[in-house]
């Protein structure tokens, strides 16, 4: 049931315009100091993975993984998304809790 939370959070929270997809735009948003949380899939590749997970950790921005690139794209009503950021201090701290559960 926890699963289902924190994605329909995340729709929530997308359809609030407060979550940014994709790579570049996420790495923008977390250079500029706005994003407050952000999520990865498991299976990003590596080089993916070690590009965000170094700005995160330079930056200090919380990472939370994620099962897939599906169940995270399907979470804002897109196909499939490697990454996203939620730029709203609230629904990140309620996102990560519910992450956090699992």
């Amino acid at each position: 049931m926890t699963q289902n939370n924190w994605m329909s959070l995340l729709g929530l929270a997308n359809r609030a315009r407060k979550v940014v997809s994709g790579e570049e735009s996420v790495i923008q948003e977390v250079r500029r100091g706005k994003a407050k949380l952000v999520l990865l899939a498991k299976d990003a590749s590596a080089n993916t993975m070690k590009k965000v997970l170094d700005k995160c950790k330079y930056y200090q921005v919380p990472v939370c993984m994620v099962e897939s690139r599906y169940k995270l794209g399907h979470s804002i009503g897109k196909p499939a998304r490697v990454i996203v950021c939620v730029t709203d201090g609230g629904f990140a701290n309620s996102v990560r809790r519910l992450l956090e559960e699992i």
